[in-house]
């Protein structure tokens, strides 16, 4: 499966930004999908990860009660609705798939779309 990731851009503190994830090659819906997210001189780091029926959803403690995950599976497509943003959200955020499982960690994600860059300034 490929998965494209868009939506990011340059806001300021406090603003809201929509992640979007779009798959292609394979319905996604069986996968559980996540977003990481990896800022300058920093490790990639988990912020939220969704079951494949959405049944299941898990956050950073950084991001709770700011950031919502949600997925379209007739769409092929995941969010990341981003609320209150912080200077300490820039990062390049990368949307990722897990077969078996939630991709809760870097090392258990079986497919990794290309990054968004979002800044958030001060």
């Amino acid at each position: 499966v490929q998965l494209q990731a868009f939506g990011g851009g340059l806001v300021q503190a406090g603003a809201s930004l929509r992640l979007s994830c779009a798959a292609s090659g394979r319905t996604i819906s069986r996968y559980a999908m996540g977003w990481f997210r990896q800022a300058p001189g920093k490790e990639r780091e988990f912020v939220a990860t969704i079951s494949s029926s959405g049944g299941t959803i898990r956050y950073a403690d950084s991001v709770k009660g700011r950031f919502t995950i949600s997925r379209d599976n007739g769409m092929n497509t995941v969010y990341l609705q981003m609320n209150g943003l912080k200077p300490e959200d820039t990062a390049v955020y990368y949307c990722a798939a897990r077969i078996l499982g939630l991709p809760l960690s870097v090392e258990g994600c079986d497919y990794w779309g290309q990054g968004t860059l979002v800044t958030v300034s001060s």
